[in-house]
């Protein structure tokens, strides 16, 4: 029995949920509209302001996606209202990151600084060199782009350089002791 995948999903004012006979379920609201197509077992009804998913069978299989179609539909309506928002911190003498147009630029003690495009849908903002915020109103794309942008430059265990999330732990390794 799926416990994720029993609760319904509250709207709030200003939602629309529309399902189309192929499993596309498209989301509005007011930071804008996300659609998707879920799998052609499990069916996704609209009742007034909530939202069911409902499975059609027991089968392993079923239960999984279950859970799975449910939380994807959940982060659909949180995107919509609210947005997702990472934040990245660059620490590191020199490091820092500028915004170019629609690319930005980090300087990561490379040779030359690395670039990135910003994909469609995503937000990006610079309030200060060592600060990135990345926001979206899908998850799955915000959560992607600030992972790129931090594999530019990962934090390493002895000095803490590098580019982490906010809130990330680095565990610290000792360095070479002397005789």
């Amino acid at each position: 029995m799926s416990r994720i995948g029993n609760k319904s999903i509250k709207l709030e004012q200003g939602v629309t949920v529309t399902v189309s006979p192929d499993n596309l379920v498209e989301v509005k609201g007011p930071k804008g509209t996300i659609s998707y197509t879920f799998h052609k077992d499990i069916k996704v009804e609209v009742e007034g302001d909530e939202v069911k998913v409902i499975r059609p069978s027991d089968s392993i299989q079923h239960r999984e996606l279950h859970g799975t179609t449910r939380s994807l539909l959940d982060n659909m309506v949180q995107g919509v209202t609210a947005g997702f928002l990472k934040i990245l911190e660059i620490h590191g003498t020199g490091y820092r990151a500028t915004l170019r147009g629609n690319t930005l630029v980090v300087n990561a003690g490379y040779s030359q600084p690395r670039e990135l495009a910003i994909p469609e849908g995503i937000t990006v903002n610079v309030p200060t060199p060592t600060e990135i915020q990345v926001s979206g109103i899908d998850r799955q794309a915000v959560g992607q782009f600030a992972a790129e942008i931090r594999s530019i430059r990962k934090p390493e265990p002895y000095l803490g350089k590098g580019i982490r999330y906010r809130g990330e732990v680095v565990r610290r390794k000792e360095g070479k002791k002397a005789k």
